[in-house]
């Protein structure tokens, strides 16, 4: 079995291929191909992958010529898109390769902060947010009608990892951001949610819920460099049951892919932030997998395995069950240099006490 991914060097994409090589289905008769622009050049040199394809910058007719090159040449069996602006490109230029991506019109709402709150807007599952723009710090009737403290985020199609994002505790604060921001077009301020940090994969073939997943972000790594405390990859978190999270998420999707006119295919992490009353707010739409997945592998619950499953029409050998329920005081942790670890059972360490 030879599987294309890629995105392959970013952590997203090792994280996939992660929990494809300890697959049991998967695991001994496995190749993996990978293809990505060379930024992140230590994915190149970590051995996950049998091949690693440098890949052009954008989606000419260099990068169609290169995958099907790879397609033909390596005999690819199927392949999972990790980027979203590659799955953007994948849903609306298709490849002659088994792969599951959502539809292209949801992928053009879910990959835009303000085209996807446009649509949910008046649904009460999003923060109140609204356009932002510089020019606007000079009217003083929208300066006046701000609640403070505010989120301002970098509202650009396909940011991610809290790009631009900032709390800010008055206007000098706004004002400050946005010119240290200076080449930053589009900003998005919503009202500052201080709960709990959620993502709900959600994995679909033709519209049906074929697994789900809840984790709890709780701190980031190297978050002090971040001003806003986000870096967007998590160093402690944990694996929850949550009916209201993933309720939430599902309704979230479903009403999106009414709006768009679609059948949902593929794997969509929904994240989530609780107000001050602990309601989870939708913040975003990733129409991928994100770092956590191989967490959820590490633990039992094979995502990318199952997304394989399902792209190659073997849902029948799908694990039994559409969440596993884990243990209250599971942890997942994850460090600079080192492998994530899930702990089925954490207890804060004691002074004095030896482990």
């Amino acid at each position: 079995m030879r599987i294309l991914v890629t995105g392959a060097c970013a952590v997203t994409g090792r994280s996939v291929a992660r929990s494809l090589r300890i697959s049991k289905v998967f695991g001994q008769d496995l190749e993996l191909i990978g293809g990505d622009i060379d930024v992140n050049i230590y994915g190149f040199y970590e051995k996950l992958y049998d091949k690693i394809y440098v890949l052009p910058r954008g989606f000419s007719e260099e990068y169609v010529a290169l995958i099907n090159k790879i397609i033909k040449e390596e005999k690819v069996d199927a392949a999972i898109v990790v980027p979203e602006i590659e799955v953007m490109f994948w849903s609306k230029h298709p490849f002659d390769i088994p792969h599951l991506v959502p539809d292209s019109k949801f992928c053009d709402v879910a990959i835009s902060k303000e085209r996807l709150f446009a649509m949910l807007e008046g649904t009460g599952w999003i923060p109140k947010s609204q356009k932002f723009n510089k020019e606007l710090l000079d009217d003083e009737t929208f300066t006046k009608s701000i609640r403070y403290p505010v989120w301002i985020r970098d509202a650009s199609d396909g940011t991610a990892s809290a790009k631009g994002a900032f709390k800010a505790e008055n206007l000098d604060g706004l004002k400050a951001w946005t010119m240290i921001n200076g080449n930053t077009s589009h900003f998005q301020i919503s009202e500052y949610l201080p709960g709990k940090n959620y993502g709900c994969f959600c994995l679909f073939k033709n519209g049906q819920l074929k697994k789900m997943a809840i984790a709890e972000r709780i701190e980031y790594l190297m978050s002090k460099v971040a001003v806003s405390g986000i870096t967007g990859n998590t160093c402690k978190g944990k694996l929850l049951n949550d009916k209201t999270i993933s309720n939430r998420a599902k309704e979230v999707i479903d009403y999106v892919c009414k709006q768009t006119n679609t059948v949902m295919n593929g794997m969509v992490v929904v994240d989530m932030r609780a107000d001050e009353n602990g309601d989870p707010k939708v913040t975003e739409i990733n129409i991928r997998h994100v770092a956590f997945s191989s967490s959820f592998a590490n633990a039992g619950f094979n995502l990318a395995e199952y997304h394989l499953l399902c792209t190659l029409n073997r849902e029948d050998e799908l694990s039994p069950g559409l969440e596993k329920i884990y243990p209250e005081n599971n942890y997942i942790l994850r460090d600079v240099d080192g492998l994530p670890i899930y702990v089925n059972d954490y207890h804060p360490f004691k002074v004095g006490e030896c482990y």
